[in-house]
């Protein structure tokens, strides 16, 4: 038997959003500041710059989380690579090696509480129901999610113009059932959802975030020729194309905090 005091019941702590077996609580000032800092301290509140955590209840379901997250669990839980064996260690490292991503995540079992490091990004809890059985996200944005959900990773369909826009050629995809976590520079309330029926959607620079796995996914030029690319001032842009989801942030990414 275990009790926790002066965590999510503290008054300065506030629950954002609850989902499946993810809470994300945000710190409304910080506290442990000193002289020096509580000017800057007390801005960044203000302005939304506010530590966040991930809280994962492991009674609800087992959950996978990017390597290094965890800062704390309590009561009955267990570590796992979640390898299967020398097959599957060895596509686990392939694929980590291609979307960017660590190549073992760690996986989380039992029925108590894990809790992952504090961060001042953004912490989306998404259903995978959501996006058709099937999501796509963009570098670096994985934090965590229910292990139900199976780690593929996607190649874009037109490699050499991916090399040229200086994008990767792979991405991390969630696929099955369950309710996973990403990080973001922006709130849920700022990101723009775009649904598109067998149509086009084409963005200059990696402001898309997640989309459906379903979307045909390449980089092409803005114009039909690179005279009229060249006129455009835009070059190669990101290109969304067929049925499917695009949450998409209003601003450039942001260097990691």
């Amino acid at each position: 038997m275990y009790q926790i005091s002066n965590f999510t019941d503290n008054d300065d702590v506030k629950i954002l959003s609850e989902r499946g077996a993810f809470q994300v609580v945000e710190y409304q000032r910080d506290l442990s500041v000193t002289p020096d800092s509580a000017i800057t301290a007390y801005y960044s509140a203000q302005m939304n710059v506010r530590k966040r955590q991930l809280v994962c209840y492991l009674n609800r379901a087992h959950v996978t989380i990017q390597a290094g997250a965890m800062q704390w669990m309590l009561g009955n839980v267990s570590a796992t690579t979640g390898i299967k064996g020398v097959g599957d260690f060895f596509g686990k490292a392939v694929r980590g090696k291609a979307t960017g991503e660590s190549a073992i995540k760690p996986e989380y079992t039992g029925d108590g509480i894990l809790v992952l490091e504090p961060t001042y990004r953004h912490l989306i809890l998404m259903d995978a129901a959501d996006w058709g059985g099937a999501v796509v996200l963009d570098d670096g944005l994985f934090l965590a999610c229910e292990s139900t959900l199976q780690h593929k990773a996607v190649m874009r369909s037109n490699i050499s113009s991916a090399v040229a826009g200086g994008e990767g050629l792979f991405n991390l995809s969630l696929m099955g059932s369950g309710v996973f976590c990403i990080e973001s520079d922006c709130p849920r309330e700022e990101l723009i959802e775009i649904t598109l029926q067998n149509d086009v959607l084409k963005v200059d620079g990696n402001y898309a975030i997640a989309w459906s796995k379903s979307l045909e996914f390449t980089v092409e030029r803005s114009g039909k020729s690179l005279i009229g690319s060249a006129a455009s001032g835009e070059g190669l842009v990101n290109v969304y194309r067929g049925s499917g989801k695009v949450l998409m942030m209003p601003t450039a990414r942001m260097p990691n905090v």
